[in-house]
């Protein structure tokens, strides 16, 4: 992916053809993707810096809840000053605001198309637990099941809490462990009680599969949205 830096308007040359390209290519190499069905890391991606000329035309602080670690102090310092700047000289006050303005449009355009794929995606998951749901469901094991029909893939997750103002977010993290041959051995109950046989330190652990009828790049867009769709399910049913 020809990636944009995160002070890519703000960076050398501040011309508004040259930043156009530079934005055109970027979205270009995006929706190339998503044509491909594969949303992830492209979409976050596309969302922060979206969210980030937002902040930078409002001149907000220019650290995203959603990515609290992916923009540098020294990068936040560069967007400040060129805040400044832009305040201080009319020029490129107006050559930012034109960058922005047009940016602004484009990306938002590109992140619906993607949330678009998201969505459709999204209402095709089924997530069912399988067994009796312990009351601790930190963390445990992710079955997933695509169109194919031929193997349930197995990863452990563990959620996480991070807390940013006065809002908490919770995250995931999946490893992948292993799959099965899907028949009528290996059902998804067979493999719980092989996962709790196998580890010893989850002797009653929570186990959810996740199947669709779709048949999707598992690592680039339905891992990643079963993982969501995941942490909003254990959310939904732990309140």
């Amino acid at each position: 992916m020809g990636a944009l830096s995160e002070t890519w308007f703000a960076e050398g040359y501040i011309d508004f053809e040259l930043k156009k390209y530079t934005l055109l290519s970027y979205l270009q190499d995006i929706n190339h993707y998503f044509n491909q069905n594969k949303l992830y890391p492209q979409l976050a991606d596309i969302i922060f810096h979206y969210n980030n000329l937002l902040a930078f035309r409002e001149n907000k602080q220019f650290l995203q809840q959603q990515f609290p670690k992916r923009l540098t102090a020294v990068n936040i310092q560069k967007l400040q000053l060129l805040y400044e700047q832009m305040i201080a000289d009319d020029e490129l006050m107006e050559e930012l605001e034109d960058i922005i303005r047009y940016s602004l449009p484009q990306m938002n355009q590109t992140i619906k198309d993607g949330t678009e794929i998201y969505e459709f995606v999204q209402d095709k998951l089924s997530i069912s637990p399988v067994g009796l749901i312990p009351l601790e469901t930190a963390e445990g094991y992710l079955l997933l099941c695509d169109g194919r029909y031929s193997d349930t893939l197995v990863y452990t997750y563990r959620l996480t809490i991070f807390e940013r103002h006065d809002e908490k977010f919770r995250g995931i993290h999946t490893h992948y462990l292993e799959a099965y041959r899907k028949d009528l051995v290996h059902t998804c109950e067979h493999i719980k009680t092989m996962l709790i046989r196998k580890n010893s330190e989850l002797p009653n652990p929570a186990v959810y599969c996740v199947e669709t009828p779709l048949v999707l790049p598992v690592d680039e867009t339905l891992l990643p949205i079963a993982k969501r769709s995941l942490v909003k399910y254990i959310a939904r049913n732990a309140a």
